[in-house]
């Protein structure tokens, strides 16, 4: 028996899927908002991270938030993978559940902590046995808003992205999907939500097809910012205002966190592209790395490039696994930066641990002897106020659920930013744009 399309996408079905405890949003539980989270504890060697619990902040969000993009959302949900609250239940069952991973130590939660805005809070995720990959975990929230997943965007689907890290070795270790569902497949309780969901008992496809479908209900909206944008002057401040100004002018934040740089982006906050920015290719011999990637990935295989993105130094070439062409060396995915104070350490690598830290990079136009950097890459003399105003402004994209929590983070990084800023250099971001080493031919 197959399960009948009910629920269907439409905005009807997806304020009853994203409101799917009785018909109505769920409440966030203030003592789970509030709570401070510091930086994660360190592991003992083959210790696997602790594994979140669901708790309130793990709920499905509303479609009634300020800022709630209600046609674009219906523009992204599947017409095969309906939002459906059956569904959405497995899928957010399966989001906390370890026995997908090969030693049973380690969910998606793991990487996507809900009390973390969905990510972990560490430079790179650690997975099975304590093993360290070389890639930060991004935020799952309005992870479906994206045109591809992962920094490289080597997957176009969120079913495409909730399968690879189950089969990695470095995340989650399962030896395939199968296996994964061969560990739930006696379980009562998930035979009889895969039957309510979609009709048929536990198999691989409708996995990941659940996991999915719940990750498209975690829209995050009714921030601040969205409050100022739908009328309410008052609800961010003269710093936060100026410092929107300053994104879409000054400091060019527009040319890639918008969809165009003559039309400001007020809900996804990217252009859906890839950039070499400068980060973390000094600390690697890129050359050699072309050379290997194009004898080991000759087949475009797309196992073996997710298993090198994540245990191997190839993860530094980014975009040029997916595409092999030079100018897409060492870029990565530009991310949503909406609860981008939740969502530290920042980049990629996570290398960068405030947002002043951020700013300071772009400011000076880092990447001197990047022959690869962007060309929207260079110094932008940017004063000490204006930082603080662009910090403001990003400090409003916060989201009602985590308010006060992010009130916390601000205050930790303000502390860390008054006594440490290594990437500010005051000389370079007021000087000319530096002239770029020529790239290597191949």
């Amino acid at each position: 028996m197959s399960a009948q399309p009910h629920n269907r996408a439409t905005l009807s079905a997806i304020a009853a899927a994203l409101a799917i405890c009785a018909g109505a949003a769920l409440a966030i539980d203030g003592n789970d908002a509030v709570l401070e989270i510091g930086p994660p504890p360190p592991l003992a060697p083959g210790e696997a991270p602790p594994l979140p619990q669901e708790g309130p902040l793990a709920q499905p969000r509303s479609d009634t938030q300020v800022g709630f993009p209600a046609v674009l959302t219906k523009s992204v949900i599947p017409p095969a993978s309906p939002l459906t609250t059956d569904a959405v239940a497995l899928g957010q069952k399966l989001f906390f559940d370890s026995r997908l991973s090969g030693d049973g130590t380690v969910a998606c939660a793991s990487c996507h902590d809900p009390k973390r805005a969905f990510t972990d809070g560490r430079p790179t995720s650690i997975g099975i046995e304590g093993r360290v990959g070389q890639r930060n975990a991004p935020t799952i929230l309005n992870a479906l808003y994206n045109q591809t997943q992962f920094w490289d965007g080597r997957v176009t689907t969120l079913e495409q992205q909730a399968a690879l890290p189950i089969t990695n070795p470095f995340e989650m270790g399962s030896a395939s999907t199968a296996d994964a569902v061969a560990r739930i497949a006696d379980d009562k309780d998930y035979q009889d939500q895969f039957m309510r969901a979609f009709g048929r008992a536990p198999n691989e496809h409708d996995l990941v097809r659940a996991i999915a479908t719940y990750e498209r209900t975690l829209a995050s909206f009714g921030s601040p910012f969205d409050r100022f944008i739908a009328g309410n002057e008052s609800a961010i401040s003269p710093s936060a205002k100026h410092g929107w100004e300053l994104f879409n002018n000054k400091a060019h934040c527009n040319r890639c966190h918008a969809l165009t740089e003559q039309k400001r982006d007020v809900t996804v906050f990217t252009d859906n592209d890839f950039h070499n920015i400068g980060i973390g290719i000094k600390r690697h011999h890129i050359v050699p790395l072309v050379r290997q990637a194009e004898h080991e990935l000759a087949q475009g295989q797309l196992k073996t490039i997710d298993d090198k993105a994540i245990e191997s130094d190839l993860s530094a070439l980014g975009r040029f696994l997916i595409t092999k062409k030079p100018n897409d060396i060492a870029s990565f995915k530009t991310p949503d930066i909406r609860n981008i104070l939740l969502t530290g350490p920042y980049f990629h690598d996570g290398s960068m641990n405030t947002l002043w830290d951020i700013i300071d990079h772009y400011n000076k136009g880092d990447g001197l002897n990047d022959p690869w950097l962007d060309q929207d890459i260079e110094p932008l003399a940017l004063t000490e106020p204006e930082i603080d105003d662009l910090v403001a402004f990003m400090v409003s994209l916060t989201s009602p659920e985590y308010e006060k929590q992010g009130a916390l983070k601000l205050a930790r990084q303000q502390a860390i930013a008054k006594v440490s800023r290594p990437q500010r250099d005051t000389a370079r971001a007021f000087g000319p744009k530096p002239v770029q080493p020529k790239p290597p031919e191949f």
